[in-house]
């Protein structure tokens, strides 16, 4: 059967699944790799056990090529499922932890005010998409939506105007960094998929999300000329509200702002520094460096490693549930990030595992075939269609993202992209914007949360959805040919 034929029931697998059948994107996922594990014919495991051991040079031996081909789909997709929970099960539950300590604590909340402080009033659009992109590194976006939205609903008794730009700058800046920047589970799992460091996917996503959600902004101003939402009565209902959320934002005082701002930065730094290390040692003659760096080299290695650096977040981020409420359980509070985070784990790992099936039939060989003569920087609009495409017709950004960097990993070939692979991962996360729709999550949680009617929702949220994709694709383009970063 042709790769094609395989990649084209094994989507369809995903989205009848999720569509009509309303499964659970985790079996969705899991069903999906092991229909393609099943139907990868004996020749592909072949070619492709041929092609590890010809690059390990040794690292795969003849008989590890032939356990490998005589192996079981089912023992390959566990083996793969296995595999890629160990790269990025520890960083995903552990920024769940540091996203519920920053919310419980009043922390996101200190960043909150102190943004609009900054900012003033009259651009508060800009301090709502700071705080929210800010916010978005670690937090999962429906939950800074729900954190931030009583605060836009003030800014629009105060001002009397202006509410769709308030909703709209909270959806730029939060949104875009949940699907470009790491931690969050979608650039993590693009950038396991193309064998991106993870330093460079923060710096990309960082880079190409602070650009587009300025143009972003730009596009809500239009969209808010255009389209009025009245401040409607908040028809949350009590019991969700008193349901153990976080405190709002003039509740708690909550630590000072460096403070708060802490667990965000700290990972960031500690891998940064890490990367520098390394370039600086580097720098020497084999032997030439001085003795000392050996054992401080052993540090820096170890702090700088993501789980580490992570872990000290979280670890930061727990002492700061010293300013929370003094009815909070934190040890509920933990358990109940952990048990989210487990859910994403499991979804992004099926995911992994999907993608490496179809690497198994031989996607990245054909993809490499198929785009050979494309000039190189139509491959990121390429990304960027599949990915929206799979986006618009299930809704989830971080399925969205997962299965098109499956089908896509052959793009990350360094013979074929004549740019860093970065830029790939920033346009698969482009691509996961567009379209907001009836069949997206959180279209339904701004609607309801914000009290506007689906009508008002799609004259809204789609067409920003449309162009925060759009900016952030641009940005990458850009990116790409003006500083390649390809050596």
């Amino acid at each position: 059967m042709s790769i094609w034929w395989i990649v084209a029931i094994a989507v369809a697998v995903v989205l009848i699944s999720i569509l009509w059948l309303r499964l659970h994107a985790f079996l969705a996922l899991a069903m999906a790799g092991f229909l393609v594990a099943v139907l990868t014919p004996d020749v592909a495991l072949v070619d492709y056990a041929d092609l590890q051991m010809e690059k390990s040079k040794g690292a795969w031996t003849q008989k590890e090529a032939a356990s490998f081909v005589s192996s079981t789909g089912a023992q390959r997709l566990a083996q793969s499922f296995g595999d890629y929970a160990g790269k990025i099960g520890i960083l995903i539950a552990l920024a769940s932890v540091v996203g519920s300590c920053l919310m419980h604590s009043g922390a996101a909340a200190v960043i909150i005010r102190r943004m609009l402080a900054i900012v003033g009033e009259a651009r508060a659009s800009y301090a709502l998409a700071g705080s929210s992109f800010l916010l978005g590194i670690p937090v999962f976006f429906d939950t800074v939506f729900y954190l931030m939205v009583p605060l836009a609903k003030s800014l629009r008794r105060q001002v009397g105007k202006d509410y769709v730009l308030y909703i709209l700058a909270i959806l730029a800046g939060g949104s875009l960094a949940h699907s470009l920047v790491p931690p969050t589970p979608g650039p993590l799992a693009v950038a396991a998929e193309l064998h991106i460091e993870i330093f460079d996917m923060m710096v990309g996503g960082l880079a190409i999300c602070c650009c587009s959600s300025v143009l972003s902004l730009s596009a809500a101003a239009v969209i808010n000329r255009f389209v009025d939402v009245p401040l409607r009565d908040d028809e949350t209902p009590a019991d969700e509200k008193s349901a153990g959320g976080p405190p709002s934002i003039d509740e708690v005082e909550g630590p000072p702002f460096w403070l708060a701002l802490l667990p965000i930065a700290l990972p960031v730094l500690l891998i940064a520094g890490g990367t520098a290390w390394n370039m600086w040692i580097g720098s020497f003659d084999s032997g030439a460096a001085p003795a000392w760096t050996d054992s401080l080299g052993r540090i820096v290695k170890l702090a700088s490693d993501k789980n580490v650096a992570l872990g000290i977040a979280a670890a930061m981020a727990m002492g700061l549930l010293r300013w929370a409420p003094a009815d909070s359980d934190r040890n509920q509070l933990i358990g109940k990030a952990l048990a989210s985070g487990g859910v994403i784990i499991l979804i992004t790992s099926a995911g992994g595992a999907f993608g490496t099936m179809l690497r198994y039939a031989g996607i990245a060989e054909a993809v490499a075939e198929m785009t050979g003569s494309l000039p190189g920087l139509m491959l990121l609009p390429l990304a960027f269609l599949v990915t929206a495409s799979i986006r618009t017709l299930q809704g989830s950004a971080t399925v969205a993202m997962i299965t098109a960097a499956g089908v896509l990993q052959g793009f990350a070939n360094p013979e074929i992209l004549p740019y860093h692979p970065v830029y790939l991962a920033t346009a698969i996360g482009a691509g996961s914007k567009p379209i907001m729709w009836m069949a997206d999550s959180g279209f339904w949680v701004i609607c309801k949360m914000s009290g506007m009617t689906e009508s008002e929702g799609l004259r809204t949220l789609a067409p920003m959805s449309i162009a925060m994709g759009i900016s952030a694709l641009i940005f990458t383009v850009l990116g790409a040919w003006l500083l390649p970063m390809n050596h």
